[in-house]
């Protein structure tokens, strides 16, 4: 599931050289501490049977559940139930089974005793009226519409019918064991108006039309097992896009509207199976896979073979530059293997579904765009997980302390286990890492698994132990902050540097037992020297035969860390013009530590203008912008119409941040010229951060746009704040 988090460069790239002590705003530990669920039974087959009533909010429900008893003496089955009221329960042969439906369950009694791994099989009756799907009521948001809903037309949308099982949804729209360490097979038989389809898990074995009832039945068939938590139903007047992988059939639901937007969103959809495919060392495991679109929710949430995919995902050809799709498309794709394939075992586990899926749009975009592309979203990632580190709590990533399951679904376990992913492929190897991944797939396919059954699966696949990995970075929280310093001594010719860890350690937070890459840049070339660190403070010399032109810590970019490297103008400077992506930017906002001197602002406008990437014009106008100099608005001004949407959105924020109402005209121009939303709504805040209240009608008339996300909207509207003030 991703959710619709923005990880954006926001965060500094660099702490002071003392401990840092993180502002603990939630208290994680306080949660109560919580195990994986016991069960007496062996869910193989859920048959469910459902109709409708929409104008009264009503559904009807016959679950025929064949379950395995996991002990003797089985005389009762007790099932999770939420939402609805069960009517009657009977055996296979039609006798009545007595039952009772105290809070959140379902008690059936049985006319005899059952042992262990025998089969039986009882149906459950059942009916919810005037359903509301109250998500805040278990850990969701306010939107969320837990369980089966019944979705109302508006402008967006058609009206629908949708079900949202995640993460315990199912048990509101079905009679079932809710918990992801019990996986079943699954038949979905859904009778719907004759103007809808209808869509759920598996393959379609047959639709049923009754012209007499003005219905058609949908008949769903899952013959492989999978958790109910991804369970799906989706219905509503959807046009459906067909699409293939090979023999592998790929459909994209729409609106009707959409159709002619949606392959802009959707294309790349065989590409990023097929790539997995390859990546994974195995095969794409289930009859056919479609995503269907619709509202209330801001990313994705995987189901089996059927992924659910916010509305707002769908967009016109000018928010393509700055709201592509195909990240959240991988990352949902991913968890077709990482979640459906192999499922986490309890709630705490969550890493195992999304670090993965998080991880696997990286490494899709990196495979698609190229390699500076993948650097800026990793980065993005680990900037994402930092923001929450310093400004919510800190906790591992494997952690089993929670009130609602929706709470272990944070920037720990997708970004930050994204970050941890990727320094485990580093640490492995390529193809050690890649092999550890197919026999963990295979070893554990249809099953739920957890953290152990990876490091296991390590050991086997590599012969590589990486316990001393997995418990300081998924089982302990935090992350290395580094004080950096180094000197090159002309007398020895050696590089002396002195590696300092300054991570306050008093919250459980280690020291950091890591390899780093050195690297040394000279007139005569570049050295690279892996070390590991394993002490709170390192000092280490490298042979140096001239003063180096530049110093790399962590060269390659692969630790989640933060840190200081105090450097010299010099060496920033050649940094600013010969370094990786990353070590650019970095380099672009060091400089803006030094606003009076003329190489730097020289520097940084030719780097601004220049630099053949994006992100780094877009900090070394960040950087300009620092200095708060009416000397660069004519410079600014051209960056305001740099090819990337990016950078012209720095410039124009950076200009506003000057509070100078000569430029309204232009903010204005690049309003009504741009071609990118999130650029016009820049142009909007700059017009606001002017404070001219002549302006009102302007933003008004703006705040009437549509744009994705509403961005132009909220802009204007953040603007008419201002000037109000």
């Amino acid at each position: 599931m991703l959710r619709s988090f923005m990880f954006v460069l926001l965060f500094s790239f660099t702490v002071t050289p003392i401990q840092i002590a993180y502002g603990q705003k939630i208290d994680v530990y306080s949660r109560p501490l919580r195990s994986e669920r016991s069960r007496d039974f062996d869910a193989i087959h859920y048959r469910i049977q459902l109709r409708f009533d929409e104008e009264a909010k009503t559904f009807w429900g016959e679950n025929t559940i064949t379950i395995s008893p996991l002990k003797d003496d089985f005389t009762q089955c007790v099932l999770d139930a939420e939402t609805f009221t069960v009517t009657a329960v009977q055996n296979a042969k039609g006798h009545s089974l007595a039952f009772k439906q105290p809070e959140h369950q379902l008690i059936v009694q049985f006319l005899k005793s059952y042992r262990y791994a025998d089969t039986l099989s009882f149906t459950v009756s059942y009916v919810a009226k005037n359903v509301t799907g109250d998500g805040e009521k278990f850990g969701m948001g306010r939107r969320y519409a837990i369980g089966l809903t019944f979705i109302e037309e508006s402008s967006d949308h058609p009206r629908l019918i949708q079900a949202l099982s995640f993460p315990i949804g199912a048990r509101h729209w079905f009679p079932c064991y809710d918990h992801p360490n019990d996986k079943a097979t699954q038949e979905m038989i859904i009778t719907v108006r004759a103007d809808y389809r209808a869509l759920s898990n598996g393959a379609l074995v047959k639709v049923i039309e009754d012209r007499e009832k003005g219905t058609k039945t949908f008949h769903w068939l899952l013959d492989r097992p999978h958790p109910t938590y991804l369970s799906v139903l989706a219905a509503g007047p959807y046009e459906v896009i067909e699409d293939s992988l090979g023999s592998l059939p790929i459909h994209y639901w729409v609106y009707k509207k959409d159709v002619k937007d949606a392959l802009r969103s959707f294309h790349k959809t065989p590409e990023i199976i097929a790539f997995f495919n390859k990546e994974f060392g195995y095969e794409y495991p289930w009859p056919k896979y479609d995503q269907v679109t619709i509202p209330g929710i801001g990313g994705g949430a995987e189901c089996t073979s059927a992924t659910l995919i916010g509305e707002g995902t769908i967009h016109d050809a000018m928010a393509e530059q700055d709201f592509p799709s195909h990240g959240l498309v991988a990352h949902e794709a991913a968890h077709q293997w990482w979640g459906d394939l192999v499922t986490l075992r309890d709630w705490g586990y969550t890493w195992i579904n999304e670090s993965f899926g998080t991880y696997f749009d990286y490494i899709y975009t990196k495979h698609d765009l190229g390699e500076d592309e993948g650097a800026v979203n990793l980065l993005n990632k680990k900037n994402g997980y930092l923001n929450e580190a310093h400004n919510r709590y800190m906790r591992p990533i494997v952690f089993h302390r929670w009130e609602w399951p929706n709470q272990n679904f944070d920037r720990h376990t997708y970004p930050k286990g994204a970050a941890v992913l990727n320094m485990m492929r580093w640490i492995l190897g390529e193809t050690p890492f890649l092999k550890t991944l197919s026999h963990f797939l295979h070893k554990h396919a249809f099953q739920p698994a957890d953290t152990h059954d990876f490091l296991t699966a390590i050991k086997e696949a590599t012969g590589q132990n990486l316990d001393w990995f997995f418990e300081q970075w998924l089982l302990r929280p935090g992350h290395p902050i580094f004080d950096v310093k180094y000197s090159w001594n002309p007398d020895t010719k050696h590089v002396n540097m002195r590696i300092a860890q300054v991570q306050d350690t008093s919250m459980k937070v280690p020291i950091f037992k890591t390899p780093i890459v050195i690297g040394i840049v000279t007139p005569e070339g570049k050295t690279s020297r892996k070390v590991w660190l394993r002490e709170p403070v390192e000092e280490f010399h490298f042979k140096c035969d001239e003063r180096p032109l530049m110093v790399r810590f962590d060269e390659g970019n692969y630790l989640l860390k933060e840190w200081t490297f105090e450097k010299s103008v010099d060496e920033l400077l050649y940094q600013l013009k010969h370094d990786d992506v990353i070590g650019r930017m970095w380099a672009a906002s060091e400089l803006g530590k030094f606003p009076h001197d003329s190489r730097v602002t020289e520097g940084l406008q030719q780097s601004a203008r220049d630099d053949p990437f994006w992100s780094v014009r877009r900090d070394a106008v960040f950087a300009l912008g620092g200095f708060q100099e009416k000397k660069f608005i004519g410079f600014l001004r051209q960056r305001a119409e740099d090819k990337h949407s990016k950078v012209r959105t720095a410039a124009l924020s950076v200009l506003g941040d000057l509070k100078r109402a000569g430029l309204i005209p232009f903010y204005k121009e690049r309003f009504e010229k741009d071609d990118s939303y999130v650029a016009q709504a820049e142009a909007l805040r700059a017009i606001g951060k002017s404070g001219e209240k002549s302006l009102e009608g302007f933003l008004k008339k703006a705040s009437e746009l549509e744009s994705p996300r509403n961005i132009v909207k909220r802009a204007a509207d953040w603007a008419l704040g201002e000037i109000s003030k």
